[in-house]
């Protein structure tokens, strides 16, 4: 079988791989940027490297259709992928353009090269359908790890009851229920947030996959995955912040309930607590403390199931809005970067993490991740010319403040 000869639309890299997909999408070795299929070779030696296969013909309705949306040139033919010189923009929504060349089986992507717009026109790619039953399944699992995972953290609230002879409820399945409920309240909405933005823009995405694990929280998270590419930037950042902003206005009001749930204990009264797990501090939750749940001074607060699972739900959000590889943060600065700045981005984000886990050991692994993501690149929107709206200004605003409230330096850590 010929290998098929790619080229990156964004740095221009070129090799042979063993593939005949019109568009291979984050498969540059280089920049991480989409492989355009612009050629063949066979496998075989004597055959030079450039032979080209047989030129396609773009159909003329379809070349109709673009020219009321564009002033365009054909410039050349590479694989099954047109290649226009854009003169003047008629259509500025490129999401209605992108709609309109699906009808055709084709997808646009419009880029800057060399001062220029150029218009790309491919083949558009299959997008297999979703596995309607495994969401549901990996749902039913984290509700139950959830559910154990707030039984043993009520275990620990009821027994500080118990040792200082304090009123409260006692009985461990209420407080595990109630854990259960705001953690998956928290993560479900933050994930419906990403469904809802992806469905406005027009992208393909799944269910939401609840992570399950057995753990003090009992569960990983939760992700969505996207299976058509992002048509513009406005749609990256929405998309970027539609699940933070979700799961931190739900994260809040968890968080008020929890705390007025927690239990404050005076210092002087507390015995050694080695081994005990300490929370660490963020703006957000400080300011609540303060200024909503108030507590005495000196004292240290014992918080609820609800309380952590609040407290979980702005971690969540801080790590999510990351600005590196494609975490929610990551999408947000791709929109207003290019793919090698973006890069550099990620590299820097990864080695900065690694050097915290002096802090956090955490860290250590989320830094590794990041370095892995970022090796697979973030290509960005189809869209890359039409400007960011003010709109998605302003919303890349309030994510990077969300971030800034959210910030957790040392999460977690063992006391004594």
């Amino acid at each position: 079988m010929p290998k098929g000869i790619y080229e990156c639309i964004d740095c221009g890299h070129r090799e042979a791989l063993d593939s005949s997909e019109p568009l291979i999408e984050n498969a540059c070795p280089k920049c991480g940027g989409d492989m355009l299929l612009v050629g063949f070779q066979e496998d075989k030696e004597g055959v030079p490297f450039g032979v080209q296969i047989e030129r396609p013909i773009l159909p003329e309705d379809l070349e109709a259709k673009l020219k009321t949306f564009y002033e365009l040139e054909l410039k050349g033919v590479e694989g099954s992928v047109f290649v226009f010189e854009v003169r003047e923009i008629h259509e500025d929504n490129f999401e209605r353009v992108l709609r309109e060349l699906e009808e055709f089986g084709y997808w646009g992507a419009l880029k800057k090269r060399e001062g220029k717009v150029i218009l790309f026109v491919f083949p558009a790619q299959e997008v297999k359908e979703n596995n309607k039953r495994l969401p549901w399944i990996f749902l039913i699992a984290t509700i139950f790890t959830t559910l154990l995972a707030g039984y043993y953290l009520s275990t620990g609230y009821i027994a500080t009851l118990d040792y200082y002879n304090l009123p409260g409820i006692r009985n461990p399945y209420i407080h595990a229920v109630a854990f259960s409920i705001s953690v998956m309240a928290i993560l479900g909405t933050h994930e419906l947030g990403h469904k809802i933005a992806a469905a406005y823009h027009g992208v393909r995405a799944t269910m939401p996959y609840f992570i399950p694990f057995p753990s003090m929280l009992g569960t990983l998270g939760a992700v969505i995955r996207v299976k058509s590419p992002l048509p513009t930037r406005d749609a990256a950042i929405d998309l970027g912040v539609s699940g933070p902003i979700a799961g931190f206005l739900v994260a809040i009001p968890v968080s008020i309930i929890g705390l007025r749930l927690s239990i404050p204990i005076p210092a002087d009264q507390i015995p050694s607590m080695e081994g005990g797990i300490a929370f660490g501090e963020n703006i957000i939750f400080t300011l609540l403390e303060k200024y909503v749940v108030t507590f005495p001074d000196n004292t240290v607060v014992f918080l609820h199931p609800v309380a952590i699972a609040g407290w979980v739900g702005i971690l969540v959000t801080f790590l999510n809005l990351i600005p590196a590889a494609q975490l929610d943060g990551g999408h947000i600065a791709r929109a207003f970067l290019n793919e090698r700045t973006h890069r550099y981005l990620t590299m820097g984000t990864g080695i900065m993490l690694i050097a915290m886990s002096y802090f956090w050991v955490g860290w250590l692994i989320w830094g590794m991740l990041i370095l892995l993501m970022g090796s697979i690149g973030n290509p960005g929107a189809l869209d890359e010319v039409t400007p960011i709206s003010k709109k998605r200004l302003v919303l890349a605003a309030i994510a990077v403040i969300i971030f800034l409230v959210s910030a957790t330096p040392r999460p977690l850590w063992v006391t004594g």
